[in-house]
C-alpha cells in the first residue's frame, strides 16, 4: 500500500515527547514489509541543523494559501536507511525557532497559523503527486485538519489524493485550541465553523477536525478508546467521540525494538537478557555511582522518566515524597515541563540528596541508563492513552508501579491479580493508591527469588511493532 503519514514530530528526526517514536517506529515498520511509506514533517531550525551535511535535498517550493494571503513553503526531502520518505514544510517565519510549540513559557501565539500553513502545504504537496495514496494518517491536533483539507481540495480541484483517511489521537488533553477569527485561515466553507464543524465553545479546535472528518479515528490503546468516551476523560469531547463511535478503534502502540533492547543497547554500562541478569546489575551499580550513592547499596531504586505535568502523576508523588524519603529506597526524577513542578522537585533534591535525584531536562541517554539501571519505574497517572515507557521499563527488567488507566491497563499485568504472570505493580490514579504501589514494590524487592521471576516475565513480553502492525494493515486495508 501507498501510506502517508502526518505529523509533527518524528524519532530520531526530531523529538519532544511519546508522539515522535510512535510515527517513527510505525512507519519504518510498514517500510519494511514492502509498504511505500513517506512520512510529512515541519521543517524545524533543530531539525534541519541536526542533518548530516548531504543527507537533505531541496525539493523546491510551493505556494500556500493562508486566509487572504498567498504564502511560500520551502521543500525539503530526504530518505531514511529504512526507506522511509521523508517530506519537510519549511517557511523561517514559522519554524525558525529553538522550540517547537512554545517559546519556554508559553505557547507560541501563532500556532494556528504555523500548523494550518502546515497542513496545507502537506494537501497541495500532494496534489503534485503521481496518483492517490491509499491511506492518509495524520497524526494528533497539529495535523488535525489535514483530513477535512484533504476532501476540501479533492472538490475543488476534482483530483483523487487519497483513498481514505485516519486520524490518530495519541492524547485527547492537546486539542489545538485557537481563536474562532482562525477559522478564516483554513479557506473552508464557513459552514464547517459551526458546532458540527470544528468550532468548540467559541472557538476551532483541530484535534475535533480530525475526529469529525477523517474516515477512521484511532487512538493509542483499547482501554483509552472507552475512556475517552466518557465525560471523566473525553475533556470536553466525549459528545465527539461517542457520535463517530462505529469509526474509532483503539489500537495499541508498539516499541521499537532495534533501539529500545536490552541485549544490545549502546546506551547502558552493560547488555544483559531474561536469562543473564548480572548486565542489569551492574547498570544499576552504575546508577548509583552517577547519583554519589554506594555502588553496594541495598534497597530497591525508582525512577519516574515523563514529562513535568499534573496529568502524569507528579502532583501525587509530590504528594507523598515525605513519606517516601523515609523509605530504604531511592528515587530519580528526570523530566522537563511545568516550572512549579521542577522547582519543588529540585529543592527536595537539595535537602534530601541522599534520596533523591533530581535531572531537569530530557536526555535519550540517560533515559536509557535509568530504566536499565532501576528496580522500579513509576508512572502514577492521572490519564495515560498508551504510555511507552512501562514497555520500555518491562523489557529492561524494571518493574512499573502505574496507575490503572489508559494503556497502562493493557500492557501491564498485575502481580496481585494474575500471580503466575504478573509483571507490574497497578493502583488507583491517586496519592493513596501510588503510596500503596510503593509499599508494594518495596515488599517485592525483599523477595529476591520472586523479584527476578517477576523482571524476566517482562523481559521475555513481545511489545515491539512488529507484534501490533498487523492491526494497522487490517485497518488500512479495509
Amino acid at each position: 500500500m501507498r501510506i502517508v503519514h502526518v505529523a509533527s514530530e518524528m524519532y530520531p528526526l526530531i523529538k519532544t515527547g511519546g508522539l515522535a517514536d510512535v510515527v517513527g517506529a510505525l512507519a519504518t515498520t510498514l517500510a519494511a514489509r514492502d509498504h511505500e511509506v513517506s512520512v510529512y514533517l515541519p521543517a524545524y531550525r533543530p531539525l534541519l541543523d541536526a542533518l548530516p551535511a548531504g543527507l537533505v535535498a531541496r525539493a523546491g517550493r510551493q505556494v500556500v494559501r493562508l486566509g487572504s494571503a498567498d504564502l511560500v513553503a520551502d521543500l525539503y526531502r530526504l530518505t531514511t536507511e529504512a526507506g522511509v520518505t521523508i517530506h519537510l514544510i519549511g517557511r523561517d517565519e514559522y519554524f525558525d525557532r529553538s522550540q517547537l510549540y512554545w517559546n519556554g513559557e508559553r505557547d507560541y501565539d501563532d500556532n494556528d497559523a504555523r500548523f494550518i500553513f502546515f497542513a496545507k502545504a502537506v494537501i497541495e504537496h500532494l496534489r503534485g503527486q503521481d496518483g492517490p495514496a491509499d491511506v492518509v494518517h495524520a497524526h494528533d491536533w497539529q495535523a488535525g485538519l489535514v483530513p477535512v483539507l484533504l476532501r476540501h481540495a479533492e472538490q475543488r480541484s476534482g483530483v483523487h489524493l487519497a483513498r481514505r483517511t485516519v486520524f490518530t489521537v495519541h492524547n485527547l488533553i492537546y486539542q489545538g485550541l485557537f481563536p474562532r477569527a482562525s477559522f478564516a485561515l483554513t479557506n473552508l466553507h464557513e459552514s464547517l465553523n459551526a458546532m458540527d464543524g470544528i468550532e468548540f465553545y467559541g472557538r476551532i479546535s483541530t484535534l475535533k477536525a480530525g475526529l469529525m472528518y477523517a474516515d477512521t479515528v484511532t487512538t493509542v490503546s483499547p482501554t483509552y478508546a472507552r475512556e475517552i468516551a466518557t465525560p471523566e476523560h473525553g475533556a470536553g469531547l466525549e459528545g465527539v467521540i461517542r457520535l463517530r463511535n462505529g469509526a474509532v478503534r483503539g489500537i495499541r502502540n508498539g516499541i521499537d525494538a532495534r533501539i529500545w533492547n536490552p541485549a544490545a543497547d549502546p546506551l547502558i554500562p552493560a547488555q544483559f537478557g531474561p536469562a543473564d541478569l548480572s548486565g542489569k546489575i551492574a547498570c544499576r551499580r552504575h546508577l548509583c555511582s552517577r547519583f554519589g550513592w554506594p555502588a553496594d547499596f541495598v534497597g530497591p531504586i525508582f525512577v519516574i522518566v515523563s514529562r513535568l505535568t499534573e496529568a502524569k502523576g507528579h502532583g501525587l508523588l509530590q504528594q507523598v515524597l515525605a513519606r517516601f524519603a523515609r523509605t530504604p529506597g531511592r528515587l530519580v526524577v528526570t523530566g522537563t515541563g511545568d516550572a512549579a513542578l521542577a522547582g519543588s522537585y529540585r529543592g527536595f533534591a537539595a535537602t534530601h540528596g541522599g534520596f533523591m535525584a533530581f535531572v531537569e531536562g530530557y536526555d535519550e541517554a540517560l533515559s536509557h541508563e535509568l530504566i536499565a539501571g532501576a528496580d522500579f519505574f513509576l508512572m502514577p497517572s492521572l490519564t495515560e492513552p498508551c504510555g511507552l515507557t512501562q514497555m520500555y521499563a518491562q523489557n529492561y527488567g524494571t518493574i512499573p508501579v502505574a496507575s490503572r488507566v489508559g494503556g497502562l491497563v493493557d500492557t501491564i499485568v498485575d502481580l496481585d491479580e494474575r500471580p503466575a504472570d504478573g509483571t507490574g505493580l497497578l493502583g488507583t490514579p491517586d496519592a493513596k493508591g501510588l503510596w500503596r504501589g510503593i509499599e508494594r514494590a518495596h515488599r517485592l524487592f525483599n523477595d529476591a527469588p520472586h523479584l527476578a521471576d517477576v523482571q524476566q516475565r517482562g523481559m521475555r513480553r513481545d511489545f515491539s511493532w512488529d507484534s501490533v502492525v498487523g492491526e494497522y494493515e487490517s485497518l488500512y486495508r479495509e
